[in-house]
């Protein structure tokens, strides 16, 4: 028995309107805030405090000899902490650039950036002219260039010595900005994360300044890590995302050398390469336990107190403490540190509570204006003349 043109037409039509097969959905919402990675960053800024004030300037802070022997010993490491900051950048900005044009990207790291760091730079500079005990009183130039945060390219040396690593978020920013235009998806993420580690290597084999500089290999492991932890918080565990989060650990650990040796001669002590790559290897664990969701229900609202509180006092921490430091020698040493280490996140609260909301809330309102639609001139409608015009101004009263 045969079909009748109309039933196979019928089928047709059914089989051409079946839905397509599902995309396999995402395991969460990409903008929902992760609790745990706000209390990961605070615990690597104050690694990082900790470092300066114990380690690294000790010999400055406590009159030509460091009171600390088996702090500065694990103290010395502190600087890693940095690495986490990367790698937590690079969660981060793939979950928040979700979705998000070019433009509104830049919006939004303009927004996240300078309404804290405007007036740190400006505190800084005034606490380090006004008590130049610790260091020099900075020059003007300084200020003016720290301010635009290009102080790094430039070769002028910041008003805070922290400041060197938003050059290299500014650059990871600027190579992250490629997808988004492209349209983040988790094929190009993950894409994205394989070309930038292969072309990193390539780059210190060619020993190109430029492609060092905008590739930066000593970073790029850690800012991929970050992306392919990301990957795997929302979309799941997969061979590929294992696989770059692996690729990336094997280069962050050839970095680390460099990274080791060149802190080594800072610190005018040895640091043991074995310690530094157990250290960065537990922070790659710690990412991971975040991205397979075992801390998911981890929501406490301090922690995220926490997040909001870590860019300020960072940008405030070195000079600033350093100088508290060299005040409060009457305290025992670690009693200051804790002091100054309490101190800073109290004025960071308060500049982000007073400062950087209002100024992040107006610079989003500003910049919202100029993306405002241009209405389009109407035929027929006269347009007022300028007040001003090429001879001067047209009222008077007008300052000439």
């Amino acid at each position: 028995m045969t079909e009748s043109g109309l039933d196979v037409l019928t089928k047709t039509t059914t089989r051409l309107r079946r839905p397509p097969a599902p995309v396999a959905a995402s395991r969460r919402n990409p903008g929902d805030r992760v609790a745990v990675l706000d209390g990961l960053r605070l615990c690597a800024a104050i690694s990082v405090a900790v470092f300066h004030f114990t380690a690294i300037n000790a010999d400055r802070l406590w009159d030509g000899h460091s009171p600390f022997s088996r702090l500065t010993q694990a103290s010395s490491y502190g600087w890693l902490g940095v690495e986490l900051f990367f790698m937590i950048s690079g969660f981060v900005i793939s979950m928040s650039a979700w979705g998000r044009t070019v433009g509104g990207f830049a919006r939004s790291r303009l927004i996240r950036l300078f309404p804290a760091y405007w007036p740190a730079v400006l505190l800084t500079a005034a606490v380090v002219t006004l008590w130049p005990s610790l260091n020099r009183p900075v020059t003007p130039q300084q200020v003016v260039i720290s301010l635009t945060m290009l102080n790094e390219p430039l070769g002028v040396v910041p008003v805070d010595l922290s400041y060197w690593t938003l050059w290299a978020e500014a650059r990871f920013y600027l190579l992250f900005a490629v997808v988004v235009w492209l349209g983040a998806t988790r094929r190009r993420l993950l894409w994205f994360g394989y070309a930038w580690l292969i072309a990193s290597v390539v780059a210190v084999k060619s020993q190109m300044p430029v492609l060092v500089t905008v590739l930066q290999p000593p970073y790029a492991p850690y800012f991929v890590a970050g992306i392919g932890f990301f990957l795997i918080h929302r979309f799941g565990s997969d061979i590929r995302r294992w696989g770059l989060v692996g690729l990336a650990w094997g280069l962050g650990m050839y970095s680390l050398g460099v990274r080791v040796a060149q802190t080594s001669r800072t610190e005018h002590r040895p640091l043991s390469m074995s310690v530094s790559m157990l250290i960065v290897t537990a922070l790659f664990v710690a990412m991971a336990v975040v991205a397979l969701g075992w801390t998911d229900r981890v929501r406490w609202r301090p922690l995220t107190t926490a997040g909001l509180l870590t860019y300020p006092f960072y940008l405030l921490h070195q000079h600033i403490g350093g100088t508290m430091i060299q005040h409060l020698h009457r305290l025992p040493p670690i009693v200051t540190v804790a002091v100054v280490i309490l101190t800073m996140l109290v004025v960071a609260w308060m500049l982000h509570r007073l400062v950087e909301r209002p100024l992040a809330r107006l610079l989003r309102e500003r910049l919202a204006a100029t993306d405002a639609p241009v209405p389009p001139i109407q035929r027929g409608v006269s347009i007022p003349e300028p007040e001003w015009t090429a001879s001067g101004p047209a009222r008077a009263g007008r300052p000439g």
